[in-house]
């Protein structure tokens, strides 16, 4: 490009801030540059001076100046390879959200030590205006499956409420040790936060006990491998934290893998299982904004899929939305 530009702001991009347009028009300069003009009165915004930040209006002009030799980013950005990721992790998706596959070992949001996560991955996603994907839930970071995460601030509103009203039906696969008795029914009880050395877990307490949360699943043994394991179909009601975990090894019948809730002693395995948390998010079904219903499953990750062929169970037998646990 030679010379200085005139460019009006478009209607579908009122409201973006000035960076995210530059970024979005100009994608070879970069921000380190961006600054410099517009520190040096380069960029203007209806002939006055502006800031990276400023909201753009549609209809305004912006002053573009001669960028052809500007600092031009590497060919696969960090952002380009965080949005091929997660475009490579897309379940289902229109103009109000995405149901993204989460991977096993990959956390929903940041926190101590926590550099890659979901919630810093969505920002490789903006949209028009420069805003980023919101989470409307979480998963645990081992837990692998089904995420929601809306596109806009309503969407994330309608479906913050569908969350925080129970009305997302979420259907969880395990795999646990030993074989849950009864085989089907439901867990009812109350969890508090406890330090340990290893962070925060999740315990078992009286009601009225400080900090003591309700908690409820349901939960239906789908397959059994003798006695030794049960591929088990959970359903959670409440949304506490390490909830599904905690209830299984309540039972007796801890799920596989848990760093954390594993809580037998001298337990051995068997050849040919996958490492790592067997919780997966398999299912997920909630009310889209223009009143119909989305229902969508996530296949398997390796290391469950890996189990689930050493102990002869087999995923495409039985189907998910027959052999749910229901609550009443």
């Amino acid at each position: 490009m030679s010379g200085v530009r005139q460019q009006t702001v478009a209607r579908d991009e009122d409201g973006m801030r000035l960076d995210r347009w530059f970024a979005t028009h100009f994608p070879h300069v970069t921000f380190g540059h961006l600054q410099k003009l517009i520190r040096t009165g380069q960029v203007r915004v209806d002939k006055g001076r502006a800031k990276t930040n400023t909201r753009l209006e549609a209809g305004q002009v912006v002053r573009v100046p001669p960028v052809e030799d500007a600092p031009e980013k590497p060919a696969a950005t960090a952002n380009s390879r965080d949005a091929e990721f997660l475009r490579s992790l897309i379940l289902y998706e229109d103009d109000d959200l995405y149901v993204f596959n989460k991977p096993h070992g990959l956390a929903s949001q940041g926190g101590t030590g926590t550099k890659r996560h979901m919630d810093g991955l969505l920002k490789s996603l903006p949209d028009k205006k420069g805003e980023a994907p919101r989470l409307v839930h979480r998963l645990d970071r081992d837990t692998s499956g089904c995420l929601v995460v809306a596109k806009t601030k309503a969407a994330a509103s309608h479906f913050g409420a569908v969350f925080r009203s129970r009305s997302a039906r979420k259907i969880y696969w395990a795999i646990v040790a030993g074989n849950p008795q009864p085989k089907q029914g439901r867990i009812s009880c109350f969890l508090a936060k406890q330090s340990t050395t290893d962070g925060e877990q999740m315990v078992v307490v009286e009601n009225g006990h400080p900090g003591a949360v309700h908690s409820t699943s349901y939960y239906s043994v789908t397959d059994m491998a003798s006695r030794r394991f049960a591929w088990v179909t959970l359903k959670p009601v409440t949304g506490r934290t390490h909830q599904l975990r905690v209830h299984m090894a309540q039972l007796g019948t801890p799920i596989i893998g848990d760093p954390r809730y594993f809580n037998i002693e001298n337990w051995e395995g068997a050849p040919g299982l996958g490492e790592g948390l067997h919780l997966h998010a398999r299912r997920i079904a909630l009310p889209l904004r223009d009143g119909k219903r989305l229902d969508i499953s996530a296949p398997l990750p390796p290391h469950m899929q890996q189990s689930f062929d050493a102990l002869g169970f087999d995923a495409n037998r039985y189907d998910v939305q027959n052999e749910d646990p229901e609550g009443a």
